[in-house]
């Protein structure tokens, strides 16, 4: 703007010398407090409003302009000064008629002399007309409203009228100025500008809400923006000539002044949450609660205001909010991880939930993910795809964190009284981050290595740990099938299943798809076990009736272990051939049925090797060198060409 102020552009109402208006003024002094802006102006329309669908005054009918020419002969100068220091806008229309017949007088040769006193007149006239529109318009709705549509239909006539003299084009040879382009519509929109400004700019009153100087400035800004709007969509639309516009001029007024504030803003180094505040308004708030609220959206989308901030500033402002908020989330999970920690150290026993062991750590860190994305997502969706991705990786960082420092725990700790249910919890908390990972964060199920490696180690360690006493006392057990030659197997496995049977509620503080995991491990191991007896090379037997009979009780044993396993919740299927086809090897007498076998089994445990083919085949005491040579041979082929991915005999050692 230029130097001169809105107070010169539009001259208070007191200068129009209308005797009305100072009674008018006088109330208005009575007011103990001022106007706090066009939305809290409504009084002057609601009181005595009518009610919907009934005509009021306020509501002209058909086009302002098209209003007729004033019949008869038009008033003297004087006449219409003294109607324009009575605040008469009604003298408007005459006064321009006024003008226009002075122009047509200076077409039919009227002296200069003449014309240029007639024109001094009409201009002083203006002068007053001018003080009289604009002082209505500076404060809207503060008059009533036949007079607020008086002084619109005014403005916008001569804005008409400009545009009427521009194209007609100056008339040549006359003694009279040129008066048009009066401009009176630039004045009123440097005035709804400079009301602009005082309203935005206004400083907000502190709050109890621990907001920053910021905050509280994009939130009084946004809301008085708002509710200003509302009110000239409101008050001010109805009462305007259409090509006025009078919405988007205060639109394009607000927006201005709003986003030169931010812009301001933006330059400076910003703290992490005025980051945050100052983008959340520019994708968020400001396109999405002011300008596509549901009062405003018809009229402002038609405006296309445009971004509050340019796309390459807001570009930055994104990348420098991603940075922040990833490194807070990373300082919160290790912080929360840190915690942890210390309360097992400190033998601190877990909580139970629903008679399992529960820990807050997954809850905690699942917490600080999703705030971290929820608040990403609260700017623009987009980003919060973005940092969704960066995120997931900042997890798996931090459960590699956790599984070591789980690790840590089970090799310092083990003397601590709630060591053991400490690893349950831990193994639990798998579940959460799991089930977080599938649902919460849309992660398809075959989870990706990078997320689901940490856990299954971790859960891995605790299984092992926590069986680890049960399967010290099993092994003196199995033990027993080497030491009695095989004498009385069905006893032995009996004794070992009973112990397993009696240790297996220690481990009901598990949820129950771990407890059903645990008991695929006690699975695999029985089954290890017994076949690591198989293969000492102890029993030899060369009668076939011993080696039928042997083939039997290890088909009787397996069926008990499988029996028991799958009561107790084992899944594990992949192991129901891993004896019985053991004992048909160990049954069959013809090299070449032998070979048969030995080749399905070999495509069912890709890590059976020679050596565990020749350790059970010792047992073979019939069978020549050649026979065992050659039934060796057929695992020539498949041999190192597959891995098992549930490995058995890589876990078994043979000599």
């Amino acid at each position: 703007m230029s130097e001169a102020s809105s107070e010169d552009l539009v001259p208070p109402l007191e200068a129009a010398g209308a005797p009305d208006r100072d009674k008018e003024e006088a109330l208005k002094k009575k007011k103990k407090k001022k106007s706090k802006g066009l939305a809290s102006m409504l009084s002057v329309f609601t009181k005595g409003r009518k009610k919907k669908g009934q005509p009021g005054s306020a509501e002209p009918e058909g086009h302002p302009g098209a209003q007729p020419e004033p019949s008869g002969p038009l008033p003297t100068a004087e006449e219409l000064k003294a109607e324009l220091e009575r605040g008469r806008l009604e003298a408007a229309r005459p006064l321009l008629a006024l003008e226009r017949e002075l122009a047509a007088a200076a077409a039919g040769g009227e002296s200069a002399e003449e014309l240029v006193r007639r024109q001094s007149k009409v201009e002083a006239l203006y002068v007053l007309l001018r003080e009289q529109v604009l002082g209505v318009l500076r404060r809207p709705l503060d008059v009533a409203p036949e007079r607020l549509r008086q002084a619109l239909q005014v403005l916008a006539e001569q804005e008409r009228e400009d545009r009427r003299a521009a194209a007609a084009g100056a008339p040549g040879g006359s003694a009279l100025v040129a008066a048009r382009p009066r401009r009176w519509l630039q004045l009123w929109r440097r005035a709804v500008a400079q009301a602009a400004q005082e309203r935005l700019g206004a400083r907000p009153a502190a709050d109890a809400e621990g907001r920053s100087e910021a905050e509280r400035a994009f939130l009084h800004m946004g809301r008085t923006m708002k509710e200003d709007l509302e009110a000239v969509v409101e008050r001010l639309k109805p009462l305007s000539p259409a090509d006025l516009d009078v919405v988007a001029a205060y639109a394009e007024s607000y927006h201005e002044h709003f986003a030169a504030q931010l812009a301001a803003v933006a330059q400076f180094e910003l703290c992490e949450r005025d980051t945050y505040m100052l983008l959340l308004w520019v994708q968020n708030l400001y396109p999405n609660d002011i300008i596509n609220s549901p009062k405003l959206a018809g009229d402002l989308q038609r405006v296309q205001l445009g971004s509050l901030l340019p796309p390459r500033q807001i570009r930055l402002l994104e990348a420098t909010f991603l940075s922040n908020e990833v490194a807070s989330v990373k300082e919160l999970m290790a912080r929360a991880l840190e915690l942890e920690s210390q309360r097992w150290a400190r033998d601190v026993a877990p909580q139970r939930l629903d008679s399992h062991y529960h820990s807050e750590l997954a809850i905690d860190i699942i917490q600080i993910i999703s705030q971290g994305q929820a608040k990403a997502e609260s700017i623009t969706l987009d980003l919060g795809v973005q940092i969704k991705n960066v995120l997931l990786l900042e997890l798996a960082a931090f459960l590699r964190s956790y599984q070591r420092a789980f690790d840590e725990f089970l090799e310092r700790c083990k003397q601590l009284r709630n060591y053991r249910a400490n690893v349950m919890a831990n193994i639990n908390n798998c579940l959460s981050f799991r089930t977080a990972m599938e649902q919460k964060w849309q992660i398809l199920q075959d989870l990706p290595g990078h997320l689901m490696g940490p856990l299954s180690d971790l859960k891995s360690h605790g299984f092992d740990t926590l069986l680890q006493s049960l399967f010290g006392d099993l092994k003196p057990l199995f033990k027993r099938f080497t030491q009695t030659r095989w004498a009385a197997p069905a006893q032995t496995l009996g004794d070992i299943i009973s112990t397993v049977g009696e240790r297996l509620p220690e481990f009901s503080e598990l949820h129950d798809c771990f407890q059903k995991e645990l008991m695929e491990v006690v699975h695999l191991h029985l089954v290890k076990e017994y076949i690591i007896r198989l293969s000492k090379r102890s029993l030899v037997l060369k009668v076939v009736e011993q080696q039928r009979q042997l083939a039997e009780h290890i088909l009787a044993n397996a069926e008990v272990i499988q029996r028991f396993c799958t009561q107790n919740g084992s899944s594990a299927t992949w192991l129901h051939h891993a004896l019985p086809t053991l004992a048909e090897i160990i049954r069959l007498q013809d090299p070449s049925a032998i070979k048969i076998e030995v080749a399905t089994y070999a495509t069912r445990y890709p890590d059976f090797s020679k050596g565990h083919l020749s350790a059970i085949l010792a047992i073979k005491g019939n069978l020549s060198s050649n026979e065992v040579k050659s039934i060796r041979s057929i695992l020539d082929v498949s041999e190192g060409m597959q891995q098992s991915s549930k490995p058995l005999f890589s876990l078994i050692k043979v000599g």
